[in-house]
């Protein structure tokens, strides 16, 4: 699977009293499946996943995959300290039909997570899960960073595709994306003609509206009733045979490959690093970083993408530009401010922040303020 561009790890809403506020949940999905963004991330960190009980996590994630676009990259966070309830909660997103799953690394037993532990923790849930793995590293929050070398050695199992680098470290970047180069698993993506990311779930919603698109077509010649061709009589008459759009073609001249609407190809792919730090991310895609999961992309989701866009159309000097406009917000309002902090910002840029759950605390007056200033004129 192709994980280029930009994924917002989506907040999840509260009503004031503490409930998840699932209307709001959709409303925002529905919102970011409108923008540029390539996919969406739901129940990782910046989404309180650690402060929800399972049931919780389990209904958010149905909900945000129900009001998503079919045409955005959806990743589950799945991360839980043992490998068993992990593979339990990929499970069930796969039955929803997520794309992927984002796996956290285990970090509680801190002493005990040696290289060892992690590469069978990994392996373990890579070779039981129906959905591709995705490893995430957030050392800001877990306390612990893994390794990259173990990072490297995890890159050869066929089932994990990527990892989110969290730690800010563009050394460790930079060592993580050239030891990870020259792994000899290479994977077939599909993509479209545009080389954007085609996944089983867009496949299936494509073949699903062709087959739609073509029971209509037979129902509308079919109340059209016998057609008589001129020049032939009555007892020649035959009824117009039934019109099927094709579902699948195969155009082996092109290597394309035709589901109702969408045209596929195949791209191979190696392991894929995503960073998670956006006041980094002009330097991390310049590095070889794929694509990002940056919580600043919960309100700003326009201004990270252009980012993106810019050093994808090889201008290095927009994509600083744009990279140093949104620098100091990425530091305070998500680095320093935290959850409470990005949901603000998206109050301010048009989606539903509201409260957070304790122990996060309600933002004081002069933190909103100097919010409204770091996140004047970034795009959402």
């Amino acid at each position: 699977m192709l994980l280029s561009g930009i994924f917002p790890p989506i907040t999840t809403p509260f009503y004031p009293d503490g409930e998840v506020y699932y209307k709001k949940l959709e409303a925002n999905v529905e919102r970011y499946s409108r923008t540029p963004v390539a996919g969406i991330v739901v129940q990782g960190s910046t989404g309180e996943a650690i402060l929800l009980s399972d049931q919780e996590r389990r209904d958010v994630l149905k909900a945000a995959l129900a009001a998503a676009a079919p045409n955005k990259v959806m990743i589950a966070g799945t991360g839980i300290e043992s490998a068993h309830e992990t593979l339990r909660l990929i499970e069930y997103a796969a039955q929803l039909g997520y794309d992927a799953a984002m796996v956290r690394t285990p970090h509680y037993y801190k002493r005990q997570m040696l290289p060892a532990n992690l590469l069978a923790f990994y392996r373990t849930v890579a070779d039981r899960s129906a959905l591709p793995i995705i490893v995430y590293n957030f050392p800001q929050a877990t306390g612990y960073d893994i390794p990259a070398e173990v990072v490297i050695e995890l890159a050869s199992h066929p089932n994990i595709a990527a990892i989110k680098e969290s730690s800010g470290n563009l050394d460790k970047v930079k060592t993580m994306i050239e030891g990870t180069r020259n792994i000899n698993i290479k994977r077939q993506a599909t993509v479209t003609e545009t080389f954007e990311a085609v996944t089983p779930r867009m496949l299936k919603a494509a073949a699903a509206e062709s087959e739609k698109q073509s029971r209509e077509l037979v129902s509308v010649a079919s109340l059209a009733g016998p057609t008589r061709s001129a020049g032939v009589s009555p007892a020649f008459e035959q009824v117009s045979p039934p019109v099927h759009n094709a579902i699948v073609t195969k155009l082996s001249s092109s290597a394309v490959t035709v589901v109702g609407k969408l045209k596929t190809r195949q791209k191979e792919v190696g392991f894929q690093v995503m960073v998670g730090a956006a006041h980094q991310l002009e330097p991390s895609l310049g590095l070889g970083a794929v694509g990002a999961i940056l919580a600043l992309a919960c309100p700003a989701p326009t201004a990270c993408y252009e980012i993106y866009a810019a050093l994808k159309d090889g201008d290095n000097a927009l994509a600083r530009e744009k990279q140093e406009r949104i620098k100091l917000a990425a530091q305070r309002v998500v680095g320093e401010l935290g959850v409470p902090g990005v949901k603000y910002a998206m109050d301010l840029n048009g989606y539903y922040g509201g409260p957070s759950r304790l122990p996060f605390l309600p933002l004081s007056g002069q933190q909103k303020a100097e919010i409204e200033k770091l996140m004047a004129g970034i795009k959402s």
